[in-house]
């Protein structure tokens, strides 16, 4: 092989190289995607996973819902079928409604599904994030439990039950309950006032009744 002909093989080596990693950085960052599903979305040209259109990469999270099943916005809450999967990495992974990206509320433990700054979600995942984490990688029954308990309860919150909301309906309740006990403490004055009249009605006929004959 002639030397002078390495140099330039190097060089086309190193252009190729620097292109290759070019072109990865251009590429939009596959956020709420399934590890999995990293390969499906590695095409220029990907289709809808219902098989009824196809779309270009770059309009892969571009916050516009071209697929109906919300597979072009995995990372996005503009299709209302989509699923943001959130790594959890230290904790558990865990798919979301696309509604609950970037709603101002930490759903993921690793913050991952409020990108866009408005909220700082620290990532809790090694700390136990939303359910028990064990050292052997496995959850135990309680872990579970508490994973649940912690999904209903951000469901509550993400339905709109704020902690005002939750204040005023316990003062209504609170409210309810005294005017549930003081018609209840009325009735039962008023039926025992009722049997003393009777009573007495009956020992006022009595004695007239006596007194008569």
């Amino acid at each position: 092989m002639d030397a002078s002909f390495i140099p330039l093989l190097i060089a086309c080596l190193l252009l190729a190289s620097s292109f290759t990693i070019v072109h990865s950085l251009s590429k939009p960052p596959l956020l709420g995607v399934h590890p999995l599903d990293e390969q499906y979305f590695a095409s220029e040209v990907i289709k809808c996973k219902d098989n009824s259109k196809s779309f270009s990469r770059d309009r892969l999270n571009d916050n516009f819902c071209d697929c109906v099943d919300g597979t072009d916005e995995p990372g996005t809450s503009a299709c209302p079928a989509g699923k943001f999967y959130c790594r959890n990495i230290g904790s558990t992974p865990q798919f979301l409604f696309s509604s609950r990206v970037n709603d101002h509320f930490c759903d993921c433990c690793d913050g991952s599904d409020e990108y866009d700054g408005s909220v700082n979600c620290p990532n809790t995942c090694i700390m136990g994030g939303n359910i028990e984490y064990k050292t052997d990688h496995r959850f135990s029954r309680v872990g579970g439990l508490v994973r649940d308990l912690g999904h209903v309860g951000a469901k509550q919150a993400k339905s709109g039950v704020s902690l005002d909301d939750l204040i005023q309906k316990l003062k209504g309740l609170k409210i309810l309950i005294i005017i549930q006990v003081v018609i209840t403490i009325v009735v039962v004055v008023f039926r025992i006032l009722r049997r003393r009249a009777r009573s007495k009605r009956r020992r006022y006929h009595k004695v007239l009744y006596q007194h008569d004959g």
